[in-house]
């Protein structure tokens, strides 16, 4: 059987059947878009599933799907449905541990340096003021992260001790405890530009480097993105970092310091791959059906 023999299987398979694939997602981006309309053209069969409106008898743990694509925006919604869909038998495209890890800054970083993974410096407090105390010892600029967030929002640059001293108490005045937990990490000089890398399964799909003259060089801020070469150091490092996290599809941010080194910076359980569509001779939606199909078959 040849390599578009393999493609095309799945979608046989899959033609004519009734739903046994869901797609998670109260919000229709550009990127659920493109994997739908893939999905109506090979004529497989789906429900979108809304968390917002869905409601789930748990004295009646069975579901009509066998495979559910988490596309959610909301990572608390998102996890709570993973959950309950493989405690009703479903296997999750992203894992509900997945989206667990991914979805919480701190637990990334730990499952990381766990698997050898070279991850930035950071520190971790439970209240700011002790980060602002260790920040003299672990150095400046450093960088500030919600554990639980996107798209470079409340993420700030400390300069020094007057800028930490002034961000740091914005925190300790935000209601929710959780919040209030303090993961800074150190600042990498990049070239002005970071590394996205999509793998679907084992497979690294392509990369892009997305360039930005601010410090946050996220495509939701407008970065440019341009063909990134996937070279055996970085294949090897974002293939080990998925297989750190566990089966799924993900979008894997990568630093690479004054020295040249490769520092993966976070794991994205829903990437969004619009800009990198638009630099890569690679059909990213095709690829991730094709993956989420293969799912399907196993099921």
């Amino acid at each position: 059987m040849t390599a578009s023999d393999d493609a095309r299987a799945p979608q046989e398979a899959m033609r004519d059947l009734p739903p046994s694939l869901a797609v998670i997602a109260s919000r229709i981006t550009v990127e659920e878009k493109r994997i739908l309309d893939e999905l109506d053209r090979r004529r497989v069969p789906y429900d979108v599933l809304d968390p917002r409106t869905a409601v789930f008898r748990l004295d009646r743990p069975r579901a009509p799907w066998s495979v559910a694509l988490a596309r959610e925006v909301s990572h608390h919604r998102s996890l709570t449905v993973a959950r309950i869909l493989e405690h009703a038998g479903v296997t999750v495209v992203s894992s509900a541990r997945a989206i667990a890890l991914c979805g919480d800054k701190l637990l990334t970083t730990l499952a990381l340096q766990a698997a050898g993974i070279p991850v930035p410096r950071c520190l971790v407090t439970a209240v700011p003021q002790a980060a602002l105390d260790a920040l003299d010892d672990f150095g400046y600029p450093s960088v500030v992260k919600p554990l639980t967030g996107s798209w470079g929002r409340q993420v700030a640059r400390l300069a020094d001790r007057d800028a930490a001293e002034a961000v740091l108490e914005l925190r300790e005045a935000l209601p929710d405890p959780q919040q209030r937990i303090t993961y800074v990490q150190e600042y990498v000089d990049k070239p002005g530009r970071d590394i996205r890398a999509l793998v679907f399964g084992t497979e690294v799909i392509g990369a892009v480097y997305r360039v930005s003259a601010s410090w946050r060089t996220n495509t939701a801020r407008d970065a440019r993105t341009l063909p990134c070469p996937l070279t055996p150091e970085l294949v090897s490092l974002v293939t080990a970092t998925a297989a750190a996290i566990g089966p799924g599809a993900y979008g894997i941010d990568v630093l690479e310091d004054a020295d040249g080194r490769l520092l993966v910076n976070e794991v994205n359980h829903t990437p969004q791959f619009r800009g990198a569509a638009e630099a890569l001779d690679v059909d990213l939606a095709g690829r991730y059906v094709d993956y989420l199909t293969q799912q399907l078959v196993r099921n």
